[in-house]
């Protein structure tokens, strides 16, 4: 996208230059922002230097053998992203896209449970319809951050607990909560699973914030019991291997049995009355008219459910 100064009205300013500045504090490499917009390196680097005594700022530092955003850089990354993409919706004829010519990186934020479940199935539709499409996931941070409203992220999918008045938030499906243990552990040879037997197991939870008590604790203090949690997992994925090798009992979405499947774990009905998973996408609303998005988010409702 180029933008001229042409009746601007604002001498002095090239608009150009936030486009580059998106891409240099997206990619962090005068080199790979070079690629992406087609200009040699040093070419980039003029821009680099254009960028930062408009700001007055350095944007971008050395720290070892990488550059590194500045804090200033940081804190407008959100509304030069914000600019960039309305600036190119507005160009975009009648709301279409070209996915075969379309070059976009989008960033999805998801949980490592629904991101390693659906993130295959997206990858193959992006390569097949707009191959010039790259998504880099990000996974959810033990700490609330506004990361679509700030633009670090595009399209939020999984259990959506965001709650800022000025993200949209779609709601898809509801999912159910199963038990997770080895093969040949104690609990699958004991006859049925009954709520006391599941709360005399050694328990692990997953939690990006490292929680050791949830829905299931209040489900079973209801009945006058309790588990015993020996720890917590920040990422699901390691929550497995971890089942794999001990006789801890976890949890997982019934949507993940496939991942559980392929480590040879087995997942079981938990006996209790557990809520649902609300299962969703979220995003800001600066991308509703953005055809791009659109597309992405038409990928991801056709795929989640599948």
């Amino acid at each position: 996208m180029r933008v001229t100064q042409s009746g601007s009205g604002l001498p002095g300013v090239d608009l150009n230059l936030l486009v580059a500045l998106d891409v240099l504090l997206e990619e962090s490499s005068v080199s790979r922002a070079a690629a992406r917009l087609h200009l040699s390196e040093p070419a980039m680097s003029r821009t680099l230097g254009r960028i930062r005594k408009a700001l007055g700022d350095p944007v971008l530092v050395r720290a070892g053998r990488t550059m590194v955003p500045t804090p200033h850089a940081l804190s407008v990354q959100g509304e030069v992203r914000a600019v960039v993409e309305r600036a190119r919706a507005l160009f975009l004829t009648g709301g279409r896209v070209d996915l075969e010519t379309l070059t976009r990186t989008f960033t999805v934020l998801a949980h490592d449970s629904f991101a390693a479940a659906f993130g295959a199935a997206l990858f193959r539709r992006a390569a097949r319809e707009a191959p010039g499409v790259r998504l880099r996931f990000l996974t959810e941070s033990h700490v609330d951050l506004p990361m679509l409203r700030e633009g670090v992220a595009d399209l939020e999918f999984g259990v959506i607990d965001a709650r800022s008045p000025e993200v949209r938030t779609e709601h898809l499906f509801d999912d159910r909560v199963l038990g997770v243990v080895r093969a040949g552990h104690p609990l699958l040879r004991g006859g049925r699973i009954t709520p006391g037997r599941f709360a005399d197991g050694e328990h692990l939870t997953v939690s990006r914030r490292g929680r050791l008590e949830g829905p299931v604790d209040d489900a079973l203090a209801e009945r006058g019991l309790a588990r015993r949690v020996v720890g917590s997992m920040a990422s699901f994925s390691a929550s497995l291997f971890v089942l794999r090798q001990t006789d801890l009992i976890g949890l997982a979405a019934s949507r993940t049995v496939p991942q559980t499947d392929a480590l040879g774990l087995v997942t079981f009905e938990v006996p209790l009355e557990l809520p649902p998973l609300p299962v969703g996408l979220a995003w800001h609303p600066r991308h509703d008219a953005d055809p791009a998005h659109v597309w992405l988010r038409a990928c991801a409702r056709e795929l989640l459910p599948a």
